[in-house]
């Protein structure tokens, strides 16, 4: 079990004398207790907030050359721990030991080398026609409040750019997955980042969280979650004026054009909305397909959901592993229960455990065939591996159903023409897209459109958030 009850603040792994609540961290796949970490007073916010803004007045003025030094000794230390981070996260949050490996270690990695990438050419200044300049600053220090479902990922995605644009930082990660930021902490220590520059303090949403975005000397607050949560942080940072940036909720639509390799583009889909247990905001939970070929999509959707081994995360051939706590593994099954009392065919999977899976927090890959777009596991993101099967008349119907929803994270296409695919994307209302499984590209920035978020992360677009623009003239 990883003792992690003490606060990396100002340069200093610090255990606070004062008694306050310790928060068990649960093994999602036993039930067993393998971290523990303390609730923060909001003293101990305050004492992080001074060291960052303290930490500010010398890192601000770091050269570009310093800062990409910091970010080369940074990335050559997360590279040393990265099995370190992999065990930790499939304990912590019961990812697969495959996608801890694969995905959620190299995730955060690139987001570290796309920020030292981007920082070696930003233009931070520009001159004017009439000789006078524009420059880009750091806005200060940034509250940091991070998600379960990806750990590194959405921590590095914002270390990274606090790191390049020179502002200074003070990061909650989530309560059910916090061991793996103190790892990160570890490495931010080894590779020698100034004291104060960035500070990790542990405690829940709804009460450290909440402290830190109305806290009057937080310049940014970024925050990475639910709608829900997300609208309470912008309106605790309102009285401040402080700037917000949101990554939000998703329902993601997947349309399979009539052009498309038909198979292909549904098995794809199909195990792109099972990856990470279905735990990812940008997953493609709604698949759109002709509907004359509704029973053709359902039947390689469920061929697809029973090659998808859900088990043990620490077999070396699981690809899912358990929903990561328990109030979330509730609402998912809810949420299961609810698609078939509400008429969707259910092609596979269902509210039961999988087999061989009582013990722990296990879902089985679920398929609903035949639903429509006012259903309820059409609207509300379920965040479990629920793939929804939405038909639609034509291209117009399919872009319709499309974007007929509050969100705007990510949407999928499936085409046999780069040509046609890309006018079609040009009409999602979307922040994300990907045509034909592309692969990632770590200069593209991710964000959403409508209430699936504010602001962009990765690339250099990435560094605008964090960055105040200062015109002097004359």
């Amino acid at each position: 079990m990883r003792d992690c009850t003490q606060f990396y603040i100002n340069g200093e792994w610090v255990r606070p004398d004062s008694e306050r609540s310790v928060i068990d961290v649960e093994n999602p796949a036993t039930g067993a207790v393998v971290g523990r970490v303390l609730q923060a007073t909001h003293a101990d916010a305050d004492q992080a907030i001074a060291a960052a803004r303290t930490a500010f007045d010398g890192y601000s003025q770091w050269s570009r050359d310093d800062r990409l030094a910091l970010l080369d000794r940074v990335i050559a230390a997360y590279d040393k721990r990265k099995d370190d981070l992999a065990a930790v996260m499939t304990a912590e949050m019961g990812a697969s030991t495959r996608t801890s490996e694969n995905q959620q270690v190299p995730a955060g990695l690139k987001h570290l080398e796309s920020a030292r990438e981007a920082l070696a050419t930003y233009a931070f200044s520009r001159t004017t026609a009439n000789g006078n300049t524009v420059v880009r600053e750091p806005i200060g220090v940034c509250a940091l409040i991070t998600p379960w479902n990806w750990p590194m990922n959405q921590v590095a995605a914002k270390v990274a750019p606090v790191l390049a644009t020179g502002c200074t930082c003070v990061l909650k990660p989530s309560e059910v997955s916090p061991l793996s930021a103190h790892v990160f902490a570890e490495i931010m220590d080894e590779a020698g980042v100034p004291a104060g520059v960035f500070n990790l303090i542990d405690g829940t949403g709804p009460d450290v969280g909440a402290y830190l975005a109305a806290h009057p000397d937080v310049d940014l607050v970024s925050f990475t979650g639910s709608t829900r949560a997300g609208t309470e942080v912008s309106r605790l940072a309102a009285p401040t004026v402080k700037r917000v940036t949101l990554e939000l909720g998703g329902k993601s639509p997947n349309l399979i054009l009539d052009d498309a390799d038909f198979e292909a583009a549904v098995r794809a889909g199909t195990l792109s909305c099972m990856n990470n247990v279905g735990q990812s905001c940008d997953a493609p939970s709604r698949m759109l397909v002709p509907k004359a070929r509704m029973e053709e999509a359902m039947r390689i959707a469920r061929e697809t959901a029973a090659q998808v081994k859900t088990g043990d995360p620490c077999v070396a051939d699981t690809d899912n592993g358990p929903i990561a706590y328990r109030r979330q593994y509730d609402k998912v099954v809810s949420l299961i229960r609810q698609g078939i009392e509400e008429g969707a065919e259910l092609v596979c999977g269902g509210a039961e455990p999988p087999a061989g899976c009582d013990d722990g927090l296990f879902v089985q890959p679920t398929v609903f065939g035949r639903v429509t777009n006012d259903s309820t596991i059409a609207r509300e993101e379920i965040f479990g591996p629920v793939l929804s099967i939405i038909g639609y008349e034509d291209e117009d119907d399919a872009i319709r159903i499309a974007n007929d929803t509050p969100y705007g994270l990510a949407a999928y296409i499936a085409s046999g023409s780069a040509e046609h695919a890309r006018k079609v994307a040009g009409r999602l209302r979307a922040g994300y897209i990907e045509i034909n499984e592309p692969g990632s590209d770590d200069e593209a920035p991710f964000g959403g459109y409508k209430q699936s978020g504010i602001g962009r992360e990765g690339g250099a677009e990435g560094f605008e958030s964090f960055l105040e623009i200062k015109s002097v003239v004359g």
